[in-house]
């Protein structure tokens, strides 16, 4: 290494020594599952995770739908006339994790699975607040 090298390596480890421990970074600021399911709406999360499948206007129609073994639900008819939403039964479908009665094969990813496993380290209460945002958005597609 030529002196001039030597020196600026020098300057630069001494300065390096001699920043203060309070600038150093106490906490990353990277954004967990957690602090980004506030930020998404069950639109965007359904757009995402959803409608390839059921269609952006949830009637079963999405770009994937052809290809499946089985046509996707139609999600603006999960409420009849006079019906209350079961929001914990669509909730369970999403998730998949445990067996919905009527929900037919197991076509539809298990959403509980894939959200835990993503590399943004999901807690159950992102997983839950993820699935709760997807079902209340699908809600709001119901047929009048």
């Amino acid at each position: 290494m030529t002196q001039r090298r030597l020196i600026a390596l020098s300057a630069l480890m001494t300065a390096a020594a001699s920043v203060p421990a309070a600038a150093a970074p106490q906490e990353t600021s990277v954004k967990t599952s957690e602090a980004f399911v506030g930020e998404e709406a069950g639109d965007s999360l359904y757009r995402t995770y959803c409608a390839s499948c059921h269609g952006n206007t949830g009637k079963g129609d999405g770009t994937l739908a052809p290809s499946l073994r089985v046509r996707p639900s139609d999600l603006t008819r999960l409420t009849r006339k006079g019906e209350k939403f079961d929001a914990d039964k669509v909730a369970r479908a999403i998730d998949g994790r445990k067996e919905v009665a009527g929900h037919g094969g197991n076509d539809m990813p298990k959403w509980g699975d894939a959200f835990k496993r993503s590399g943004d380290g999901s807690s159950d209460k992102a997983v839950k607040a993820r699935i709760d945002a997807i079902t209340a958005y699908i809600e709001t597609l119901q047929a009048k």
